[in-house]
């Protein structure tokens, strides 16, 4: 990667963050996680983008990736499989505290968050009864479906800047479409979270309305598609120092 596209990159987060930047009180932020779906079977790659409702606060009618913050019972659900080394390695770098539970826990806020956000379930089937820790969890155990880990990679992580009501430390994860086994209809509406749903070519989502983190992330995927998501790519790592965004890499 070219220092000129390191520069531009660095350089459209900032921009964002110093104009949204409010005097509100320090905040620390959350774990949090995203997880982006890649269609890779035909011959473009598609990207399932969500729309934010036009009635949110903060950056209305957007496209998102599905996420939001780690909650209890993401730590107590029995899942499936593992995640692959490298990516529990480098999820546990640069991290107060880490854990096996903690690396575990942001898999799975992305699969949770996946589900209520969208309706699909990236699982598999259960050896058993299911019991769900919390009420988020449910739909799973009554389809007799855990959680699965294995399709998940942790792709880049990006820390909300200072000056936001709201800060997250988010880990992004990708997995293929494939990974998908079942789902529930009626998640998506007017009165919904997200209010459309689509699989977008991955070199055509430059003119939708997203925020800066949400682009580049993009940018990043199609990099590491490019290079066959290789174990060997460092993951990027994002956050703001200085009055300026910085990208780190998590080797």
């Amino acid at each position: 990667m070219t220092d000129s596209i390191l520069s531009d990159r660095s350089a459209r987060l900032t921009e964002e963050a110093l104009r949204f930047m409010k005097p509100v009180p320090p905040r620390r932020p959350r774990d949090a996680a995203t997880l982006i779906l890649l269609d890779r079977s035909g011959t473009t790659a598609k990207v399932l983008l969500g729309r934010r409702h036009a009635g949110h606060s903060f950056m209305p009618g957007v496209f998102v990736f599905p996420g939001g913050s780690v909650d209890a019972g993401d730590r107590r659900m029995a899942v499936h499989g593992t995640l692959d080394p490298d990516c529990i390695r480098r999820l546990a770098e640069q991290v107060v505290r880490p854990s096996a539970a903690r690396t575990r826990a942001l898999a799975l806020a992305a699969i949770r968050e996946t589900f209520e956000e969208t309706g699909l379930f990236i699982a598999a089937p259960a050896d058993g009864p299911v019991r769900a820790p919390t009420p988020a969890w449910a739909a799973f155990a009554e389809r007799a479906l855990v959680p699965t880990l294995a399709p998940l990679r942790f792709v880049a992580r990006a820390i909300t800047p200072p000056g936001r009501s709201k800060r997250f430390d988010t880990r992004f994860f990708v997995a293929e479409a494939s990974a998908v086994v079942d789902r529930i209809d009626g998640v998506i509406g007017p009165d919904a979270e997200l209010v459309e749903l689509a699989w977008v070519p991955l070199d055509q989502t430059a003119d939708l309305a997203m925020a800066a983190i949400t682009r580049i992330v993009l940018e990043e995927i199609a990099d590491q598609a490019a290079a066959g998501f290789s174990a060997a790519t460092p993951v990027p790592l994002y956050r703001f120092r200085n009055k300026v965004f910085t990208r780190t890499t998590l080797v």
